[in-house]
């Protein structure tokens, strides 16, 4: 998993590699530099550039105790697991993070109305292993999330029970709680 953004790295190695083109053809006449130069770094340079126009950063991940990242141990469920990952981590090509997820669920009306995943934390909630994931909502009230619960938990399950709360007039916060049945079962 990176930790830095795939585009930079490209935009960073094609600068260097055009610049060594310019630099072979201007001052050393030398022609194979020159050739690595344009026919590498300019493309790379180009693609480094593509990626970082539809680069999605991460979401933030707050620092878990160690008795959380011992139940994130036992008790995650993959599809838990899979929702960390994907959200921290640079994603190339999405217009926001689980934008698929909350379509299907019915909780994105439009592309300026979706709900945006502004944080993510993970807490033990009565002995249990829970991923709370924290959404700027504004146009998605707390009574439709709530109609959806039921929902919800059937989408990130098996073994997941969804709590919804309001943290903030325009905040939501989705707490993914392992059931005591997977925590028993794991």
């Amino acid at each position: 998993m990176l930790g830095f953004p795939l585009g930079n790295l490209l935009t960073v190695v094609g600068t260097v590699l055009t610049l060594v083109g310019f630099y072979a053809y201007f001052i050393t006449d030398n022609a194979t530099l020159n050739l690595a130069g344009f026919f590498y770094g300019i493309p790379l340079l180009l693609g480094g550039l593509a990626l970082k126009s539809a680069e999605l950063k991460p979401v933030p991940l707050a620092k878990a105790s160690s008795v959380v990242l011992e139940l994130r141990k036992t008790q995650a469920t993959p599809t838990q697991q899979q929702v960390r990952r994907d959200v921290t981590r640079f994603r190339y090509g999405q217009e926001a993070h689980l934008d698929v997820a909350l379509e299907k669920l019915g909780l994105s009306p439009s592309d300026d109305e979706r709900p945006e995943l502004v944080a993510l934390r993970e807490e033990d909630r009565n002995g249990a292993y829970t991923l709370v994931l924290d959404f700027a909502s504004p146009a998605v009230p707390l009574e439709t999330w709530q109609s959806k619960q039921e929902r919800i938990s059937r989408f990130f399950g098996p073994n997941i029970r969804a709590e919804i709360q309001q943290s903030a007039s325009d905040r939501i916060e989705l707490a993914l709680i392992t059931t005591v049945e997977a925590a028993a079962n794991v």
